[in-house]
């Protein structure tokens, strides 16, 4: 059994996209837009002009796969009850993550050594997606 996150975006998606390729390297491994799926969706399930809209995307962060879509546009952007966790190789790769991350962001826990992890902080992205930013304790 495997768990892969999947966000929504509300109309954002290709704009998180490109950050997230920016900010961490993100690579898109597969997306189509509404326009394109192979069925459409029923009458009334999108609202006018969400035809070019991300319906689906896989991209992988480092070694792990996020999905995401532009889901149905309704204006309920709210992320809560979750972060995602980034491990980072050693301190240079977390401080370079941390800084592209809160770019736009809101930081609620700045880098800095804690009793679990020679540096780790927390920040909410400019999709209001909560990022834990760290290096293990057996890096560096």
């Amino acid at each position: 059994m495997k768990i892969d996150p999947y966000l929504f975006f509300n109309g954002r998606c290709e704009e998180a996209i490109e950050f997230y390729k920016k900010a961490l390297n993100a690579k898109v491994e597969f997306m189509m837009r509404n326009s394109e799926s192979p069925e459409p969706p029923p009458e009334g399930m999108l609202p006018p002009g969400s035809e070019h809209k991300i319906m689906h995307a896989s991209v992988h962060i480092g070694g792990a796969l996020v999905m995401m879509s532009d889901g149905m546009c309704d204006g309920n952007m709210a992320f809560k009850g979750f972060s995602l966790s980034l491990d980072c190789p050693d301190a240079d790769a977390a401080r370079e993550a941390f800084a592209a991350l809160a770019d736009g962001g809101q930081i609620s826990m700045p880098l800095s050594k804690t009793f679990w992890a020679p540096l780790f902080g927390m920040v909410n992205d400019r999709f209001g997606v909560g990022w834990m930013v760290g290096v293990s304790d057996n890096a560096e």
